[in-house]
């Protein structure tokens, strides 16, 4: 793929996953709502199942509209993006989720240019007047613009994208998403698949069905997890080794990225976790099967919390088939595998994950010992009595980056230092407080525009990286 495309593919991937991401809890909120309370739920009652359609029309895409207008211009944006987005909204019967992810942003990137032409050519003491007039005004002309005119075109939008989706449903071949899906989310649009796509059209989907097949399509632990033990049962050397930490992490924490290194170092064995995903997508389909909320993250404890009434066995199933299915293809070609993967392999195949979705330059022409050393803490921390906060700072907001702000977490408690460690997006780093910074190298530049005055420790990988060691060692001393 050209390297420009993939650029623009990823940065609409993250600027998607940027919407939805930081609103999971509301998304899980009205599912949890709907498995306890709907007609046929755990606990039916009409009176609190009420809340459930409000949450559905007007919090959840009012919540998008809001995290897209503050990715494109903080809160003036994210104000901005709300008041845009409930012109689609009053026009519309159905959930307006296309229109929360177009109107948000919309509005916001017209703001924020009005606001760049008028800079410095406001007289002083009239800023106020001129900025909240001018939000005002700006976002009522796109509201009644977006009511009038972009409402009808999202909602023939999302008519198209119901009618492929029952045409798919239909001729059962929702099974055959894997083909499409699985190289793209290991590569470099895991977040974008799941959290852009799959949860908003599952969420439309089971407002009317009160559950949906779209919330399994993308986020089914099992097939990962065969990969993992045939790893575990066939493997070689460090791979072999750390497949039983990277299976409970991936199942029971829903990271799927814990797995993606393993099929770096062998490509082939993509084909067993595809086939996986599509036996066990045509067992949700040929049986009806969904869950009431994307399960997020993507872990079998999530699965069985969204699992409707009833339902328990056959999601199970699903999930088992997965297992199994990719266990039986990946066994014998890690037998037929004579090559000992050492660490240094598992950490190049971690860096490659990481180059391909983005988040890290590719290697250069150094050899191979210098391109996958990891960078040391440069001279200039600050002193211990003076630090009181390790901001770590992230991008998407979770998974892997979660996983690293916890490692950070409990070295520094057990050193006994008395220093506060947060995890925070990008966009969110309280600069005034952050003396110390930690984050992946390829956000280095982001970060510090945000707290130029930090101290800033970069790493590679979240999970294994020897700068938390070095960082706290230099504390304590």
């Amino acid at each position: 793929m050209n390297s420009a495309v993939k650029s623009r593919i990823q940065a609409f991937g993250g600027f998607l996953t940027g919407m939805v991401l930081p609103n999971i809890g509301a998304f899980i909120a009205w599912g949890l709502l709907t498995a306890l309370f709907m007609p046929n739920g755990y606990f039916p009652n009409e009176t609190l199942d009420a809340m459930r359609p409000f949450m559905l029309r007007f919090m959840l895409p009012t919540l998008m509209a809001y995290s897209g207008g503050k990715a494109v211009y903080k809160s003036r944006g994210a104000v901005i993006g709300v008041i845009a987005t409930f012109g689609v909204i009053a026009a519309a019967e159905v959930p307006m989720f296309i229109g929360a992810m177009v109107m948000g942003p919309l509005a916001a990137l017209v703001l924020k240019k009005f606001d760049g032409l008028i800079d410095g050519k406001i007289k002083s003491g009239f800023e106020m007047l001129v900025n909240n007039f001018s939000l005002g005004i700006i976002g009522m002309l796109i509201a009644i613009l977006g009511n009038l005119t972009f409402s009808p075109m999202i909602l023939g939008l999302n008519e198209f994208f119901r009618i492929a989706v029952e045409a798919l449903v239909d001729r059962n071949l929702l099974f055959a998403m894997p083909i499409f899906t699985e190289p793209a989310r290991m590569l470099f649009l895991n977040n974008a698949i799941s959290q852009g796509i799959m949860n908003p059209m599952g969420i439309q989907d089971a407002a009317e069905a009160g559950q949906s097949v779209f919330f399994l399509l993308t986020s089914n632990p099992g097939p990962g997890l065969g990969l993992l033990l045939a790893y575990w049962k066939f493997g070689k050397g460090n791979a072999k080794d750390n497949a039983p930490s990277a299976a409970i992490i991936h199942f029971f924490g829903g990271i799927h990225e814990m797995y993606f290194p393993y099929v770096l170092m062998k490509p082939v064995l993509i084909i067993s976790t595809m086939v996986g995903w599509m036996c066990s997508n045509l067992f949700y389909n040929l049986t009806g099967a969904g869950l009431v909320a994307y399960p997020s993250p993507g872990s079998f404890i999530s699965y069985m919390l969204m699992t409707p009434p009833g339902e328990h066995i056959k999601i199970i199933t699903g999930v088992a088939i997965g297992i199994v299915v990719s266990f039986a293809i990946a066994s014998p070609i890690l037998k037929a595998d004579k090559k000992v993967y050492t660490e240094e392999d598992l950490a190049i195949s971690t860096d490659k994950v990481q180059e391909l979705k983005g988040k890290k330059k590719p290697a250069t022409s150094q050899p191979v010992a210098e391109a996958t050393t990891v960078s040391a803490v440069a001279s200039g921390i600050p002193m211990t009595k003076d630090v009181s906060l390790i901001v770590f700072a992230c991008d998407a907001g979770m998974g892997s980056s979660a996983m690293g702000c916890s490692v950070l977490k409990k070295k520094v408690k057990n050193a006994r230092l008395d220093i506060e460690v947060i995890h925070s997006a990008i966009e969110e780093i309280p600069a005034d407080r952050a003396q110390i910074i930690v984050c992946h190298e390829s956000l280095k530049d982001r970060a510090k525009r945000i707290a130029p005055e930090a101290y800033f420790v970069t790493v590679s990988n979240f999970v294994n990286a020897p700068e938390y060691d070095k960082l706290v060692s230099d504390l304590s001393n």
